[in-house]
């Protein structure tokens, strides 16, 4: 199986943008620690401070889509409710 890349866009409402910024934060050494994950990178947009990249290598998807079930996901959700304009998410391979 090869390894799989994530990237996932998320925008946060304007007023929401530091509280959005502050949950994101808190999944990054929790999910570096997790099996399978290679590298787990979030970037904010210099000209748009409401949008965050999340660029990640897993070695797998099963691992990956054990990451996405994890409690702390589930508690960002809960966390950011209401607080989200738009999340994409999309899988990708690496071909070069």
């Amino acid at each position: 199986m090869s390894k799989l890349t994530i990237v996932a866009n998320i925008i946060a409402k304007a007023d929401k943008v530091e509280l959005v910024k502050a949950e994101l934060v808190k999944l990054i050494d929790v999910t570096r620690a997790e099996e399978g994950c290679i590298n787990y990178d979030l970037h904010q947009d210099n000209e748009n401070p409401a949008h965050f990249l999340f660029y990640e290598n897993w070695q797998s998807r099963e691992l990956w889509q054990t990451h996405m079930n994890n409690t702390h996901l589930a508690d960002y959700m809960a966390a950011t409710e209401g607080a989200v304009d738009s999340f994409v998410l999309n899988e990708m391979t690496h071909i070069g």
